[in-house]
């Protein structure tokens, strides 16, 4: 089931209508609505470095009965790579494809480097019932060394680490002032292990699954 084309008349909807119901979608050229699950999109972010793929892959034991957990760069491929409008094919598709498959019930945990500037305008946002953004970081030194690390082919110079500590302290001075909040996990003294707990704990939160052991 596409979210943007009309069961009933076949038609494209380019922005999606759910003012008709919580879980339903309206189509803007034959009026008739139709059942769509809409529920939260929880986007584990941050900076190249700080641990988000170990944590994706952490992630499959602790929540995939009750999550279908992503990791973006799973698209990150042929034409989807056009810079035009801020990587706005990419990041449209990425919202659909989450759209379409938490109609199976299960909410997507999307892990990759995104931040509210880049989803929050996009007519698909309005599929999800919010989008809630964690933010993982790391200590600067401790980041530009991770990097500088890794393999050749995956091409880290002096310049693009710089580049990523500006966009690391772009999230962190601006993470209260964007239309959707930041969480942030600072994971440079803890585990793969311990973050990736702690990231179960506020999807579980997020989602509204979370009850504190006694």
């Amino acid at each position: 089931m596409h979210p943007l084309i009309c069961g009933h008349c076949g038609e494209w909807d380019p922005e999606p209508d759910t003012s008709a119901g919580p879980h339903l979608l309206r189509c803007v050229s034959c009026g008739r609505t139709r059942p769509f699950l809409r529920l939260p999109l929880l986007c584990v972010a941050g900076p190249s470095g700080t641990g988000k793929s170990t944590v994706a892959r952490a992630l499959l034991t602790g929540l995939s009965d009750r999550f279908v957990v992503l990791e973006q760069d799973l698209l990150w491929v042929g034409g989807l790579r056009d810079p035009a409008d801020d990587h706005r094919l990419f990041r449209s598709t990425w919202l659909r494809t989450a759209a379409m498959v938490q109609q199976s019930g299960r909410p997507v945990v999307l892990c990759g480097t995104v931040a509210p500037p880049e989803l929050e305008h996009l007519p698909e946002r309005t599929l999800f019932d919010g989008v809630h953004y964690l933010v993982l970081t790391c200590d600067p030194e401790v980041l530009s060394r991770r990097l500088l690390a890794r393999p050749t082919w995956r091409d880290w110079d002096e310049e693009r680490v710089d580049e990523t500590l500006e966009y690391q302290e772009w999230l962190v001075t601006e993470a209260d002032r964007l239309e959707a909040p930041l969480t942030l996990l600072d994971t440079t003294g803890t585990s793969p292990e311990e973050t990736a707990e702690d990231v179960r704990r506020w999807v579980l939160e997020r989602a509204g699954l979370f009850v504190s052991a006694d």
